[in-house]
C-alpha cells in the first residue's frame, strides 16, 4: 500500500514532551504526553517512509503556501528551556517537489523555499517547533529518522484553499509509490489563562469546544464552516493545517479523538487518523 497511510492532529506546546518543561506544568500535560505516546504506537505501527508535517510556524509568504525543498532539518527547544530537546532530520526532496506540483496544478499558490546553502540539497532549514514536538514522537527519532516534508498553510488564502490543498497533497503522497504519514501541527486557542501572552479571550474556550466537538464526532468537514472572526478572535492556531488534513482524508478514514487540554493558555489535541477497514 502507498500513499497516505497515517494521520494525526498533534500539539506542538514543548509540555507535550515528558520533561521538556518545568516540572509543575509539566504534571499538568500528562494526559497530552500520554496521547502521544499513542499516537507514536499508531504511527510506527502504520510504518510510513515520508511524513509530511503541516506547520503554522515557519515560513510565511504572503499569498502562497511554502514547501521546504532544502536537503535537512534541524532545530531544537532551547528558546523555550529545553536545549538538550533537539532534533535533525532529511527532507523528501523527491515527495516535497511532488507535493509542490500537485498544489500548483491545483490551481493553489506555492513557493519552494530553502535557507543558508546556495545549493539546496546541502542546506539545512531551520526546524521550528510545530515541526520538533510532534516528530519527537512521530518519525524524528526513528533509526534512521523518517524523511519529512515541511507545508506552511497561507492565512490569507480561503478555507476552501487549504481544503483543496490537503487533496492535493493526499494526491501526491498516493503518486509518490510511498507509505506516507501525515501530521496537522496545532495549538488551539491562545487566551485560556489571562497571564498569557494574549491575555483571556472567552472565545479561546468558545472555538475550542467546537474542534473538540467536530473531532469527536469523526465530521472534520464542518471546520470550513467555522466564522473566521471566531478563528481570529480566539487566537487560534489550528484551523488552517485541520482544513488541510480535512481535504486529505476527506473519504475512507476513521478518526479517534485522543486527548484535550489547556494546561496553560492553549489548547492541545491529539487526535489519529487511519484508512477505514
Amino acid at each position: 500500500m502507498s500513499g497516505l497511510v497515517f494521520a494525526a492532529i498533534a500539539p506542538h506546546g514543548s509540555s507535550a514532551i515528558p520533561g521538556a518543561v518545568e516540572p509543575e506544568e509539566d504534571g499538568m500535560a500528562r494526559e497530552t504526553q500520554e496521547a502521544m505516546a499513542e499516537l507514536q504506537r499508531r504511527f510506527e505501527a502504520a510504518r510510513p517512509e515520508a511524513v509530511v508535517v503541516l506547520s503554522p510556524h515557519n515560513v510565511h509568504v504572503e499569498g502562497a503556501m511554502a514547501v521546504v525543498t532544502a536537503g535537512s532539518l534541524a532545530g531544537g527547544l532551547a528558546d523555550w528551556g529545553a536545549p538538550a530537546i533537539t532534533l535533525k532530520a532529511e527532507v523528501d526532496r523527491e515527495l516535497a517537489e511532488q507535493v509542490k506540483a500537485s498544489l500548483r496544478a491545483a490551481g493553489i499558490p506555492v513557493v519552494g523555499i530553502s535557507f543558508g546553502g546556495n545549493n539546496p540539497h546541502e542546506s539545512v532549514h531551520p526546524m521550528d517547533w510545530a515541526v520538533l514536538v510532534p516528530l519527537w514522537f512521530m518519525g524524528g527519532r526513528s533509526r534512521p529518522p523518517v524523511p519529512v516534508v515541511v507545508v506552511s498553510p497561507a492565512r490569507d488564502l480561503t478555507p476552501e484553499a487549504h481544503v483543496a490543498a490537503g487533496r492535493a497533497i493526499a494526491e501526491a503522497a498516493g503518486e509518490s509509490g510511498k507509505r506516507v504519514a501525515l501530521i496537522a501541527s496545532c495549538d488551539h486557542g491562545h487566551g485560556h489563562r489571562p497571564d498569557g501572552p494574549y491575555g483571556f479571550r472567552p472565545e479561546s474556550r468558545v472555538f475550542d469546544d467546537r474542534v473538540v466537538e467536530v473531532v469527536k464526532a469523526d465530521r472534520l468537514s464542518e471546520l470550513a464552516d467555522f466564522d473566521p472572526d471566531l478563528v481570529r478572535t480566539a487566537a487560534a492556531d489550528s484551523w488552517w493545517q485541520m482544513l488541510m488534513l480535512a481535504g486529505a482524508i476527506e473519504s475512507g478514514w476513521k478518526g479517534e479523538f485522543l486527548s484535550y487540554q489547556h494546561p496553560t493558555y492553549y489548547g492541545m489535541l491529539c487526535a489519529a487518523y487511519a484508512p477505514a477497514g
